[in-house]
């Protein structure tokens, strides 16, 4: 064998693959170390990779498991032969008949379960491309705060494991070309959707000063929201918005209550119904578990301000008269807020008067001295009950007056709380569309 460029020159006899195998067996025998002439050279590994499905995401365990298409491609300065004179321009060679690259995916957090390919392909100028699919479960930092519309960015951290970069020089093929074809090649069509692929190569320092070279591929996937969206979100709204049309109801003579009972019911069903859809919680709780149990506090808020109010409406009369820091924030500045002013109160010092009594003292001149003393005693005893029936008028008017002031309470209250649901619902409707569509358009 002869060494140009180099190079080890291999000498076929036959233009065969026999022969070519025959020529290749001194090679064999060296696959033990790095396929340099010269050990202060060091070995470009080029690492390639096409993503050909996101198999799942787990919040929980904070891993993504992901299927990928492995290139590595080097040269092996041991070999080299002439295409014509061993009848091949490459060959298929055993993986562990040659030497192989101690690459590996630090994030890796279990074992390769795809299907194991024992062969390399090595070309005649000495170049050998080694190609597997591997299922990387990786651990990633995953965010659910925005759940269902978040974007999740993982990391694929390729480098050597045993040399440095004086021995191992690690590069990368285009991004461009492996976010390409991984789309195109992609046939996952599952919750999630590959949004982009970017790079970045670090060095890491060792003790010795001579440093490690790390590639790390970041992998931007997007959640398919339209599921959680139609099952989750738009029945909830759905819900909160009936219990909104409930106050239409008069709460004096339907029974609202018990019709909001039912929907928290209902509401409380559909909850545990899909709770194996919304995620397990990590470092902080997702938007859309503060959404639904904001959902359920207002349909709770709302039940107890319809017993509240109907308590009002229907047992004001035993109530002692209106507070007046009640009266002075309720039924003038909240009730001017919701449009129900306060009604101007009667004339509580009203008098009904009997006109035979203005001439008390004009009946004696006007009558005989007979009927004086009768006369006198009757319009006397009728003055009495005159006043008395004035006291009772006084009293009623009084009662009235109180229970109608607890009743505009009661109907401010039940106003106030309709117009707070009502900016609920449309601040939550909003919300939602907007962070749907941002999430659409990143994607």
């Amino acid at each position: 064998m002869a060494t140009p460029c180099g190079s080890v020159m291999l000498n076929c006899t036959k233009p065969d693959p026999p022969s070519l195998l025959e020529a290749l067996r001194p090679v064999f025998n060296l696959s033990s170390i790095r396929p340099v002439m010269n050990m202060s050279t060091p070995t470009n590994v080029t690492i390639s990779f096409v993503l050909f499905g996101i198999l799942g995401v787990d919040e929980k365990a904070q891993v993504l498991t992901t299927y990928i298409w492995q290139t590595l491609e080097w040269r092996n300065e041991f070999v080299r032969w002439d295409p014509e004179q061993c009848g091949a321009v490459r060959i298929t060679i055993p993986r562990k008949l040659l030497w192989v690259p101690d690459v590996v995916i630090n994030e890796f957090m279990g074992k390769n379960s795809a299907p194991f390919v024992p062969y390399s392909y090595l070309l005649s100028d000495g170049r050998v491309i080694d190609k597997r699919p591997v299922r990387v479960v990786s651990s990633c930092r995953l965010d659910i705060y925005t759940f269902p519309f978040d974007i999740q960015k993982c990391s694929l951290s390729f480098n050597s494991y045993l040399h440095t970069i004086s021995a191992v020089q690690i590069n990368h093929t285009s991004v461009e070309a492996i976010l390409e074809r991984s789309r195109k090649v992609m046939t996952t069509m599952g919750e999630w959707k590959l949004v982009g692929i970017t790079v970045k190569i670090y060095r890491l320092p060792t003790s010795s000063g001579d440093d490690y070279q790390e590639i790390r591929f970041f992998v931007s996937v997007s959640r398919r929201a339209t599921l959680y969206v139609v099952n989750l979100l738009i029945p909830s709204c759905f819900l909160i918005t009936v219990d909104l049309f409930s106050f239409l109801l008069p709460p004096k003579n339907v029974d609202r209550s018990l019709f909001k009972m039912t929907l928290i019911l209902g509401y409380t069903v559909f909850l545990l119904s899909m709770n194996d859809m919304l995620p397990i919680t990590g470092d902080n709780i997702p938007l859309i578990n503060v959404f639904l149990s904001l959902c359920l506090a207002m349909m709770v808020a709302s039940l107890l301000e319809t017993i509240i109010v109907t308590n009002l409406l229907c047992g004001s009369a035993n109530y002692c008269p209106v507070p007046r820091f009640i009266r002075v924030l309720v039924l003038h500045h909240l009730g001017r807020l919701v449009r129900l002013p306060p009604k101007p109160r009667d004339l509580e010092d009203t008098v009904i008067q009997n006109p035979a009594a203005q001439d008390v003292s004009e009946a004696p001149e006007q009558r005989g001295p007979l009927d004086e003393d009768k006369t006198l005693q009757q319009l006397r005893s009728l003055g009495r009950e005159l006043q008395d029936i004035r006291l009772q008028l006084k009293q009623q008017l009084n009662e009235s007056q109180s229970s109608e002031d607890w009743m505009q309470v009661g109907f401010i209250i039940d106003r106030l709380l309709f117009g707070l649901y009502i900016v609920f619902i449309s601040v939550s409707f909003i919300t939602i569309i907007i962070i749907w569509l941002q999430s659409y358009n990143a994607s």
